[in-house]
């Protein structure tokens, strides 16, 4: 499977595409003027516990203080008597006023303040780095069994070494681990550990709140947490950028700096390899299927719907076997979806409806075997009574649509406006109550072409028997400027 990476850069904003076999499947944006703050470590004050929520807000010095559950606390769990593992109450964990060491798990969104915690990992190219546990890890990703016990092996080797075993900490070891040899591991134990060494000296010193722990910027992300061994080439269009990736890619991922190649072209690099136009569908609802099917898709804020139509597919044999064709192309096209325009928290699928019941296993496992590739932690629940497949999808940062886009100014994000018909009825309803609240001898209404136009045209019968009702002429005008619900009406 051919992969590449594409950073577009400019001083404003930082976008990277991850291209397989010449289709975009990821997009990244990050601006300047607002980057995202997930893994960033903040020294925090605690200013309000909440009891009954088990959790507490913390001010890390934004707009909005933070919010932490219980269960994100060092030293918030206990053993009951049966062995089990519970959460103590929150009051005799922190109190109000006390300073916290936290990091940022998801970036504020809509109405919602940035969610905590106080286990905190800073991660390098192979490994995480757990400060405040002693615990050895492997990514689930990594489905090897033996490899995953030579990789445990092998950290627990080096880290009873006399020379690396200096500090506590744990590690989780991360998915491109797989391979690693022991001097690629033990280059990163030595360069986490360093790196927590100075970040401790920082913490000592820095106010409350404040920021002690920046995470990268996205392009050295990308390098970081992106380039892996079936990724063939990483095209960089600015050539300041080129060479700071290199020299990044030198300290910390070395066997990619082949790889990476800056890209001098005329032709804009998100243009040659068809980025642009996936940006612009991926903030539609309607996703055309190549059968002739179509997919919707609906954010909102509790969820996000996906709706799967034939549309013009008809088939070639029956119903069924049109409905189970489209169902399967549908359930790729949704994996791929789901990752280009990064939606997360909870998904409802609602695939057309299956009377086979192998038809519907059959869908289900081209879905679980299209989010394998996604990297995001997926979880995707059976086929319910009605028909649905429900999943959630882990989400830290917010969706491409909610970076590009904000809520539309005339509709207020219903997604739909008032017809000029409906418009006109609110204007006759609204000269009726000023004819009985003033005294005047016309009025001039002020409104939208659409609706002026059918005010003059299909309502004119209703215009003239108000204006025989009232004994009052009434006058339009149409304001190119006013939204299809705005209106004025004016005493004359």
């Amino acid at each position: 499977m051919a992969e590449e990476i594409l950073i577009n850069f400019t001083p404003m904003e930082t976008r990277v595409a991850v291209v397989e076999n010449g289709m975009p499947q990821e997009i990244y944006v990050e601006r300047a003027s607002r980057r995202g703050i997930v893994g960033n470590i903040y020294k925090g004050k605690v200013v309000r516990v909440l009891p009954g929520m088990q959790a507490a807000f913390v001010d890390i010095g934004l707009e909005r203080a933070a919010f932490i559950p219980v269960d994100e606390l060092v030293g918030a769990e206990a053993q009951t008597a049966q062995g089990n593992r519970t959460s103590v109450p929150i009051a005799q964990v922190i109190r109000e006023g006390e300073t916290l060491l936290v990091q940022v798990t998801k970036d504020p969104i809509g109405s919602k303040g940035a969610r905590l915690t106080t286990h905190l990992s800073i991660p390098s190219r192979y490994l995480v780095l757990m400060p405040h546990n002693d615990h050895i890890g492997v990514s689930q990703r990594i489905d090897d069994a033996d490899e995953r016990e030579r990789l445990k092996t092998l950290m627990e080797q080096l880290m009873s070494e006399s020379a690396l075993a200096e500090g506590s900490g744990g590690f989780i070891l991360r998915t491109v681990a797989e391979g690693a040899s022991e001097l690629e591991l033990r280059t990163d134990i030595d360069f986490l550990r360093r790196l927590w060494k100075n970040l401790q000296q920082k913490i000592t010193t820095a106010s409350v709140p404040s920021i002690v722990y920046e995470d990268l910027p996205l392009h050295m992300r990308a390098l970081r947490d992106m380039a892996h061994a079936d990724v063939e080439r990483i095209r960089i269009d600015s050539r300041e950028t080129y060479q700071s990736a290199v020299e990044f890619a030198q300290i910390l991922v070395p066997e990619i700096i082949e790889k990476i190649e800056y890209y001098p072209g005329e032709r804009p690099l998100f243009d040659m390899f068809n980025v642009e136009e996936e940006m612009q569908k991926a903030l539609g609802r309607k996703v055309e299927l190549k059968s002739g099917g179509y997919l919707i898709f609906d954010q909102t804020e509790a969820m996000t719907t996906v709706d799967i139509n034939t549309g013009g597919f008809v088939g070639h044999r029956n119903l069924e076997e049109t409905i189970f064709k489209t169902n399967l192309e549908a359930a790729t096209a949704i994996g791929r979806q789901l990752r280009l325009r990064n939606l997360g928290g909870i998904i409802i699928i609602d695939f057309i409806d299956m009377t086979d019941p192998d038809h519907q296993r059959q869908v289900q496992r081209t879905l679980d075997r299209v989010l394998e590739k996604d990297h995001a932690k997926c979880k995707v629940t059976g086929v319910s009574e009605l028909g649905l497949i429900e999943m959630t999808r882990k989400r830290t940062r917010e969706s491409l649509e909610h970076v590009l886009c904000e809520p539309c100014p005339v509709c207020q994000g219903r997604g739909s406006v008032k017809t000029p018909e409906t418009v006109s009825y609110e204007i006759f309803r609204e000269i009726l109550r000023q004819h009985r609240a003033y005294d005047t001898e016309s009025y001039l209404v002020l409104a939208a072409v659409s609706v002026v136009n059918y005010l003059l045209d299909e309502a004119s019968d209703h215009v003239a028997e108000l204006e025989a009702f009232i004994g009052k002429t009434i006058r339009f005008q149409a304001e190119t400027l006013y939204s299809p619900e705005q209106f004025d009406v004016v005493l004359r």
